[in-house]
């Protein structure tokens, strides 16, 4: 028995090596990929050869990319491309996901979608530019300031008015999923003072009066709406207007959101408008406050 022993241990191929990582075989590698998150298929491309052209298989990003990249694609990437160069259009997977994952704007520039890294589902950012707001063009009630936090590179800030309305739409092709959307609101006007950054209180007035109404629908029927005093002053605070579904792939969805105060009782003033963000409803709870 020890005889048989020694000559199997001693025979080829069992005597010559061990198998290591270079002799998994690439599709294996592809296959264990696919239950990987991104980053971590990107930190296992510097193992060896075979791990690096596994980790660019579009096989493996195709299964990343949320169902609706090919619109993200037109939508987003084809829309920040020039004429002449829509023939350069990345191609590969990878790339593609690499590139949906940085902050992208699109329309004008008044809308912003970036893909979370580790899931590959899609956010949105839209400006107040890309909204319909009571008096936004008018300097006796709006000013807009230039800010190096926003996603926009400036906010809107409302000196006094009488009626709030700020309504805003969006048509997308969203992956099937829930969904929620936030607005993004400051109370005081963000300032520099010896350098250092704080917030100008003194025109911030009338929000405690009467709630500030928030709402949504939808092009297949579905609403949400809710009410609250803003009271949190000096800090940004996303403010939760309400959740959609959607179910089908591949079809385009009219989302539009608002917020009023339309109480003209009384003035209201000293209000910051950042954006308004769509994300998905497992991600709602990371929009809460900031200083």
């Amino acid at each position: 028995m020890g005889a048989a022993s020694s000559s199997i241990s001693g025979s080829e191929p069992f005597g010559r090596k061990l198998c290591g990582l270079e002799d998994v075989p690439e599709n294996c590698i592809t296959a264990m990929f696919m239950y990987m998150e991104p980053p971590e298929i990107c930190l296992l491309a510097s193992v060896n050869k075979s791990f690096h052209r596994a980790s660019r298989s579009d096989a493996v990003w195709e299964h990343k990319l949320p169902c609706n990249y090919k619109f993200l694609v037109r939508r987003i990437l084809e829309d920040q491309q020039q004429v002449g160069e829509k023939d350069k259009l990345i191609r590969r997977k990878k790339e593609i996901y690499a590139r949906l994952c940085r902050p992208n704007l699109f329309d004008a520039g008044t809308k912003e979608a970036w893909l979370d890294k580790r899931s590959g589902k899609v956010c949105l950012a839209i400006s107040p530019k890309a909204m319909n707001i009571t008096g936004i063009d008018d300097r006796r009630y709006w000013e807009h300031l230039s800010s190096g936090e926003s996603r926009f590179g400036s906010i809107s800030y409302l000196r006094q008015i009488w009626w709030l309305e700020a309504v805003g739409n969006i048509k997308f092709e969203f992956a099937p999923g829930k969904y929620s959307i936030l607005f993004k609101i400051q109370l005081g006007k963000p300032i520099r003072k010896c350098g250092r950054k704080t917030c100008n209180l003194d025109q911030v007035h009338g929000w405690g009066i009467k709630p500030v109404r928030f709402q949504l629908s939808t092009s297949d029927g579905q609403c949400a709406m809710s009410e609250r005093h803003l009271e949190e002053s000096g800090r940004w605070v996303y403010h939760h207007v309400g959740d959609f579904v959607v179910e089908n792939e591949n079809a385009p969805v009219w989302v539009k959101f608002s917020m009023l105060q339309i109480d003209c009782t009384h003035t209201k003033g000293g209000l910051c408008l950042d954006s308004v963000i769509i994300c998905p409803f497992e991600y709602r709870g990371i929009y809460t406050f900031f200083d």
